[in-house]
């Protein structure tokens, strides 16, 4: 069997396998993403990203973006369900492209299925701009401030409040009498009424004016190290909580991997910004357990 060549990179320490298809020619089945992202049998990773010229995309809504963006991120979670896009996977699939030589550092754009993201270079990392984040102000949310009831592990019941950046979230803030660290997040949350699609879950703790911690449970994959698009949702969800009176531009938002910074910007988007590493260069050739997956 021929060997599949990937990168592996991480954000944050959420971390991603890519693998590269410059012709268009790889069809990643599920059970392949299961096997490279299986962190006892596999190389282990919170997502797998195919990098692929976006004229190539099977979808035609992203192989419209080729005009702007020549190179689409095709990530799929770890269970190898399709996502949108993520935000940190999109700071670690620009670092490829730099390495690679395939964008020079600087401005770029790349090509999701949440339409096209503008990347720049920083002294850090990457600053990625993720568009608008838009708070569900639908079912009584813009009353009572919340529109979902998410019941951690073990834990009690608590508001939320859903939020789009492209990609699904609920966000609950804390309450003082519980603790951030000592959330069960080894079983997905319970949230009601429970998307169709799916949510990713950010649980917040407030440290100062623009600056919160946060853990993440996200949808196909479990908790992760961080979420950068959950970082995203985490500071609107609070800003939207405290009030245009208080809302803060700048966003300091700490999670077990690391930090991230988000900014709100006067067109309305929000940018995310943080490190992005590639780590190991290789060759997968087993799949899970005994036997050997065909790429």
């Amino acid at each position: 069997m021929s060997g599949l060549a990937f990168t592996k990179g991480h954000g944050t320490e959420n971390d991603f396998v890519l693998v590269a298809d410059p012709d268009g020619r790889l069809d990643l089945r599920p059970e392949q993403v299961r096997a490279l992202a299986d962190r006892r049998a596999g190389i282990g990773a919170d997502g797998v990203i195919r990098v692929v010229p976006t004229h190539l995309a099977d979808d035609p809504d992203v192989r419209a973006q080729s005009g702007v963006a020549p190179w689409f991120m095709d990530y799929r979670n770890a269970d190898g369900s399709l996502s949108e896009m993520c935000g940190n996977g999109t700071r670690v699939f620009a670092a490829y492209l730099v390495r690679e030589g395939l964008q020079a550092p600087g401005a770029f754009a790349i090509a999701t299925r949440a339409g096209v993201k503008a990347v720049r270079t920083t002294d850090t990392g990457y600053a990625v701009d993720l568009g608008p984040a838009r708070v569900d102000e639908s079912e009584g949310a813009a009353e009572s401030g919340f529109n979902a009831v998410v019941h951690p592990h073990g834990g009690p019941e608590l508001p939320g409040l859903r939020v789009d950046v492209g990609n699904p979230h609920t966000v609950v803030v804390l309450p003082p009498h519980v603790a951030l660290d000592g959330l069960d997040l080894t079983v997905a949350p319970h949230v009601a009424p429970h998307p169709p699609e799916g949510t990713n879950v950010e649980f917040v703790q407030v440290v100062g004016p623009g600056h919160i911690a946060m853990r993440v449970h996200e949808r196909g994959v479990g908790e992760t190290r961080s979420c950068g698009t959950g970082a995203v949702a985490a500071a609107t969800a609070t800003r939207w909580w405290d009030g245009p009176d208080d809302a803060q531009h700048r966003w300091t938002v700490d999670v077990p991997g690391g930090r991230l910074t988000v900014t709100f910007t006067e067109a309305g988007t929000a940018e995310l910004a943080g490190p992005a590493v590639l780590v190991a260069d290789g060759t997968w050739t087993e799949g899970p357990g005994s036997g050997s997956v065909s790429l």
